[in-house]
């Protein structure tokens, strides 16, 4: 059976789990507790990839394997805790890609400047001849 990956959280990033997930031929299912912008429901329609917005499906949810959840969604959220009181492994998007990927990651995080920190990086490792790309 394929591996359950779940993403909570329908922005970009969500949807780009989603579509990472279907391509590695794993199950996935997203849900957004609120509206899914149209370009990425279009997306994920195109895709076939079943998702949800305006709430959570608890009982599928907890059906998971793996949950890849949005940041913006809060620990104290009743659905995680639900997804943590059944010991589903909770990860984020970067962790998520990161597995399926043999580039070194430089991951930048802070309160404050991380957008300028970031972009400097990038061009610091371009001007060097790197072959990079930039994310976030």
């Amino acid at each position: 059976m394929a591996q359950r990956t779940y993403i909570l959280g329908g922005g970009e990033s969500g949807v780009g789990a989603a579509v990472l997930a279907q391509k590695l031929g794993q199950e996935v299912f997203l849900s957004d507790g609120g509206k899914v912008r149209a370009k990425y429901a279009d997306e994920l329609n195109a895709l076939g990839i079943e998702w949800e917005q305006g709430g959570h499906t608890t009982e599928r949810i907890l059906q998971a394997d793996v949950i890849v959840k949005s940041p913006g969604i809060p620990e104290h959220a009743a659905i995680i805790k639900a997804i943590r009181a059944k010991g589903i492994p909770v990860i984020s998007e970067i962790e998520y890609a990161s597995k399926y990927t043999t580039s070194t990651i430089v991951g930048i995080t802070g309160s404050n400047g991380k957008s300028t920190c970031t972009s400097l990086t990038y061009h610091i490792f371009k001007k060097a001849g790197l072959d990079v790309g930039l994310g976030g």
